[in-house]
């Protein structure tokens, strides 16, 4: 499986990913890192992963029982860990909760291993460098940097390249023994680096400002991406859901040209709303579990407007992936898979851009760029 425009290296260094989830980061990755093993807790996510990647090995269970010495040598290893302490619609208990605490896991495994990966790479929400005022990126930072890495965390956020507003920190370590090309380092922050990744970076040891090209302009928006023809829901789910609306929402509902407007249910002064957004910019997608609302679209029909709920297929088109990419199992798997995985253009420029770079560079390899 492709992803259009990019083209794959003709030696591409190995890789490893934890909390692998669906497997898009395998899929953005694959240009430049071939892909040798991949873990994850979540049998429906395995599911998905299997259906698409069967020629990655994958071990199915807790990065608790994974031990270093059966993880395979690799230049860079991934790690999308659990969000769920960090976000800021969750509970706030930080990395060291019981879920998001699951990175010390993955840096034990790293010290378990016979050769540690010279590249490291690490996804979380925004709240890994925004909550407690940056503590929580802190101390994973200093981790790294106990271990001889380089490090530096980006803001990239998915509508870049997609039409979903999907902002994540990526953390990118690399032995900083090796030599590293002077062109990946930037001497102050760039587009790439927000207001708290800047606070949050304030007085480090061993910091980089990793340097990105800005992607070009986004072109495509979310009716480009949408089944319109897809069933909504009956008339009597559509009016409950409508007069959920507040009236400055219905007033611009009423304005706009759009052949359909996102939304999610939000709870305001003690009532259900359901608050919209005409950007034709979906909001983040969600996992369904924990109590989270799934997003709806108020769709025009015949010169009225009704309701219906985002297509697994749909999301995963706002994730990135092909209609080629496969969603075994339930509709509910489907938003599962896509609700907290990595978009593949974000990760796909990081890797295409900085990653494989690093990694090469660290093997003692020239980079294919200049």
């Amino acid at each position: 499986m492709s992803i259009p425009g990019l083209v794959p290296h003709p030696s591409r260094p190995l890789f490893t990913e934890f909390f692998a989830g669906s497997g898009l980061v395998s899929l953005a990755l694959a240009p430049f890192f071939q892909p040798v093993w991949a873990n994850d807790i979540c049998p429906k996510k395995a599911a998905v992963f299997r259906a698409n990647h069967d020629g990655t090995p994958f071990v199915l269970g807790s990065v608790a029982d994974v031990r270093g010495a059966d993880v395979p040598c690799a230049a860079l290893s991934w790690a999308s860990f659990p969000c769920q302490d960090l976000s800021l619609a969750g509970n706030g208990a930080g990395i060291r909760a019981k879920r998001s605490g699951l990175a010390w896991e993955w840096l034990r495994v790293i010290d378990e291993m016979h050769h540690r990966p010279p590249v490291l790479a690490a996804e979380n929400v925004a709240g890994l460098v925004s909550a407690h005022n940056g503590a929580h990126y802190r101390a994973l930072h200093h981790a790294l940097t106990e271990r001889g890495y380089l490090v530096g965390a980006l803001l990239l956020d998915a509508v870049r390249w997609l039409p979903q507003s999907r902002p994540r920190v990526f953390v990118v370590a690399a032995d900083r023994h090796a030599a590293i090309p002077p062109s990946l380092l930037a001497d102050a922050p760039t587009w790439a680096h927000n207001r708290a990744v800047c606070r949050a970076a304030q007085g480090l040891q061993h910091w980089a400002w990793w340097r990105l090209p800005e992607p070009p302009p986004r072109r495509t928006a979310l009716n480009d991406m949408l089944d319109l023809a897809a069933p909504c829901h009956d008339d009597a789910t559509s009016r409950r859901n409508l007069s959920l609306i507040p009236e400055a929402h219905l007033h611009r509902l009423q304005q706009s040209s759009l052949p359909a407007v996102p939304g999610y249910k939000r709870t305001r002064q003690g009532r259900q709303v359901l608050e919209l957004r005409f950007d034709d910019v979906a909001g983040c997608l969600r996992t369904p579990a924990g109590g989270s609302s799934r997003q709806m679209l108020v769709v025009r029909r015949n010169d009225a407007w009704r309701t219906r709920i985002l297509t697994p297929r749909e999301a995963a088109r706002l994730m990135g992936a092909p209609d080629a990419f496969r969603l075994p199992g339930t509709n509910s798997d489907g938003y599962k898979a896509m609700g907290d995985a990595v978009a593949i253009p974000a990760a796909a420029h990081l890797a295409e851009h900085l990653l494989v770079k690093l990694a090469q560079a660290c093997m003692g390899r020239e980079t294919d760029h200049p």
